[in-house]
């Protein structure tokens, strides 16, 4: 079911593979030469800043488009026809992605990846304009639900069917926003979020050991490490109060909530403590570094968010206390995995053994290069009795106070 043959994709990320491994000296000029020549693909791609252009182009001309369309052909048409045209731009969308990747043989080109994305935003928001214009509430309203779930199934379907990754964490937030329809207590809201994600968890978990040593193990990897963070996010109440971020490090501590029960809440201070060693475990035993990324970072969000849940006083020294913490937990790694035999312990090192994470750094360096930083020099003060004066006179017949 997925729009490129499994053939493809392995000849692929072979061919990416070989020029990390060329570029690591692994391998001889000659070497990569005959390899390169036993994996050619018929997939078209390009580099992450070429593909971030042509993505954004599109979503412009899409985007244009349907506005032409709109102010040409509609004068003041009702909502229910704004909706209905939006929804056949949902079919025209996917469509013209289908052909790009079967006719075009586009991969992560940008072009397919913007018509996908316009498919779903055409789909929210001609389904909500259709049959729900003028009925949105917050609280559970009938079957309003279906919009947040035709989102969340359409972006399931668009990340098995074309493999892009960031469909998957769509479809985790609009699932985020089902429970609101369906209750109003906050509690059953966190619990119905948290059992969904494990639900998933579950099932790719089940899938994944199918894909081990193929080329869908990067994708099943990140996509587990999804769904830790969203079941650890769902369960810590601190991270999911909109008014907590502000007062994390400055300000004093917090009570808890009153729209959780007491039980409900210290037990979610116990899961939050609980389910960082068991990504940890997870991610070590896989040797899965996205699995092991997301441990790490729940870990992180348990120290900062414990006190807020305990209620105690927020210092001003807590970041750099944990700052000092963490580094001192990674120098520690860092040595007892280099004293081991050729710096292996358990099939981990510190070594860098691919220039992938080079290439990542330089693609982010480059990219923080172009935002705009602001500027920290101060104009210079000048004395409001200062005058300029006492010189030769000016040119033109200009006295010496010009």
């Amino acid at each position: 079911m997925r729009a490129y043959s499994a053939s493809s994709e392995v000849a692929l990320r072979a061919r990416k593979l070989l020029k990390e491994w060329a570029g690591e000296a692994f391998l001889t000029q000659e070497q990569y030469q005959r390899l390169e020549q036993e994996t050619v693909s018929e997939l078209r791609t390009t580099n992450i800043f070429l593909r971030l252009v042509l993505l954004l182009f599109t979503l412009i001309i899409v985007g244009a488009a349907a506005g032409l369309f709109f102010v040409v052909f509609l004068s003041r048409p009702s909502e229910q026809t704004v909706g209905a045209f939006l929804l056949i731009g949902t079919a025209v969308c996917y469509a013209a992605a289908e052909v790009a990747v079967s006719q075009f043989h586009l991969y992560r080109y940008g072009i397919e990846e913007a018509l996908v994305i316009c498919s779903v935003g055409f789909l929210c928001g001609g389904m909500e304009a259709a049959f729900f214009s003028g009925q949105y509430s917050p609280l559970p309203n009938g079957a309003q639900f279906l919009v947040p779930a035709a989102g969340a199934v359409i972006s399931l379907w668009i990340w098995h069917r074309f493999g892009v990754w960031y469909a998957f964490p769509a479809a985790m937030i609009f699932a985020l926003f089902l429970p609101g329809y369906w209750t109003s207590s906050h509690s059953a809201q966190h619990v119905i979020v948290a059992v969904g994600y494990s639900i998933g968890l579950i099932f790719v978990a089940a899938v994944r050991s199918h894909h081990r040593y193929d080329y869908l193990e990067d994708a099943y990897s990140l996509i587990e490490a999804f769904l830790w963070l969203g079941i650890y996010l769902a369960i810590n109440l601190k991270l999911s109060s909109l008014d907590m971020p502000g007062r994390w490090w400055w300000g004093g501590g917090t009570r808890a909530p009153s729209e959780f029960a007491r039980p409900f809440y210290w037990t979610t201070w116990v899961l939050i403590w609980c389910l960082p060693p068991v990504v940890l475990v997870r991610g070590i035993r896989l040797k899965d570094r996205f699995v092991i990324a997301v441990g790490s970072i729940v870990a992180i969000l348990t120290f900062i968010s414990n006190k807020p849940y305990l209620g105690w006083q927020r210092h001003t020294w807590d970041p750099m206390l944990l700052g000092i913490l963490l580094t001192g937990v990674a120098l520690f790694i860092r040595r007892w995995l280099a004293r081991g035999a050729g710096g292996i312990r358990y099939g981990f090192t510190a070594a860098r053994l691919s220039g992938k994470d080079k290439q990542w750094m330089n693609a982010s360096s480059a990219v923080l290069g172009l935002i705009p930083q602001p500027s920290t020099s101060s104009p210079p003060t000048r004395s409001p009795d200062f005058r300029f004066g006492g010189g030769a006179s000016g040119g033109g017949g200009a006295s010496s106070d010009f």
